[in-house]
């Protein structure tokens, strides 16, 4: 019998003790009235959860914009907690760490999933410098990558991490790699009650390995070349994404970039997320790749920095073809970013060009 946001597994464990539903009431109570910032936020969605409505108002992050509230249904966030935990083979009793807050999906996932599969979860107050037991094993941890790349030299006890929510920097591929903890990096979004696919940054014989997907998902393209993600347990309409790919099975695909970022300069289309990636170690402040108009080439590649100056040493562009390498340089103090911190291209670009 599938199991539903009503149950609460009798394996499941919260920083030590079991919870039935009417002690995590309590739980949540105790969080709401006494706790910190991030113990309010699991106790308000605690709340939500065990109420009566079979659904939950969710937060998107805004990564392409300014965020909004989306409704899910609260059976398709244990669907979705079932295939994470399938795909890992996590089982009733296995050691969780939650240090994300519980605001955003990501956070809110690692409570679902705890409570119906029967983790014993240890929670931690979220930050960039994170604080837990590194001597403990945990079977399952997902991270954002600033936490992790301050946490390298203390996760090998962790079997399992996932990793989204942001970019993750080739110095940060590089140093997973030495890791014995098997990382993950996600692909999903609000809608799609967190990740819907998974690809191994470490531990695979495959130099550049491809998405893959979880149970009960099915892909497509659109005429721009753009995912189509279906997934009736998760979602009932078909979601159709602003990014672009390329399928490889049914089951795997690679991410190219976003659409709404793909700059087609004099008939060739270029992607800046791959652009980026090349420059990734080569350029210490923060930047992107975006366009502006140019009458002969329609647009024109350009790359934004944050910094007092836009002087850049030639040799940072020595590894990309004629058609990567940016026609104009602009400095920026201060990127313009959404309220999760993620850089706002466009009006970044609106900025600069006031």
């Amino acid at each position: 019998m599938i199991p539903t946001y009503k149950n609460v597994h009798l394996k499941f464990k919260f920083n030590g003790f079991h919870y039935s539903s009417e002690y995590l009431l309590e739980l949540a109570y105790d969080f709401v009235k006494e706790g910190k910032s991030y113990e309010r936020e699991i106790g308000d969605f605690l709340f939500q959860w065990l109420d009566h409505s079979e659904t939950i108002k969710v937060k998107t992050s805004g990564s392409t914009g300014t965020p909004k509230v989306v409704e899910l249904s609260k059976q398709a966030i244990v669907n979705s907690a079932l295939a994470t935990g399938d795909f890992f083979k996590l089982n009733p009793g296995d050691a969780a760490l939650m240090c994300l807050p519980a605001t955003y999906i990501a956070g809110k996932m690692m409570l679902v999933r705890s409570i119906i599969l029967g983790l014993e979860l240890d929670v931690v107050e979220p930050s960039s410098a994170l604080k837990f037991d590194s001597n403990k094993v945990y079977d399952f941890c997902a991270m954002v990558p600033m936490q992790l790349e301050k946490v390298l030299d203390k996760v090998d006890n962790i079997k399992t991490l996932i990793v989204g929510g942001a970019p993750t920097s080739n110095n940060l591929k590089a140093s997973i790699q030495e890791l014995k903890t098997h990382v993950f990096e996600t692909y999903g979004m609000t809608e799609t009650v967190t990740h819907i696919a998974l690809k191994p940054f470490n531990h695979t014989s495959v130099a550049k390995p491809n998405f893959k997907l979880l149970p009960g998902v099915a892909i497509s393209q659109d005429d721009r070349d753009c995912l189509v993600i279906e997934a009736p347990k998760l979602c009932q309409e078909k979601i159709i994404t602003n990014d672009i790919v390329k399928i490889h099975s049914k089951s795997e695909f690679e991410w190219l970039g976003r659409f709404d970022n793909v700059i087609n300069s004099g008939g060739v289309k270029l992607f800046p997320e791959q652009i980026e990636a090349k420059l990734q170690n080569k350029i210490k402040d923060r930047f992107f790749i975006t366009s502006e108009p140019n009458e002969v080439l329609g647009e024109q590649l350009i790359l934004v920095v944050e910094s007092e100056t836009n002087d850049l040493n030639s040799e940072v562009f020595s590894e990309l073809d004629k058609f990567e390498t940016p026609k104009a340089v602009y400095a920026l103090k201060e990127f313009v970013e959404t309220s999760s911190g993620k850089i706002q291209r466009k009006k970044t670009l609106q900025s600069i060009k006031k």
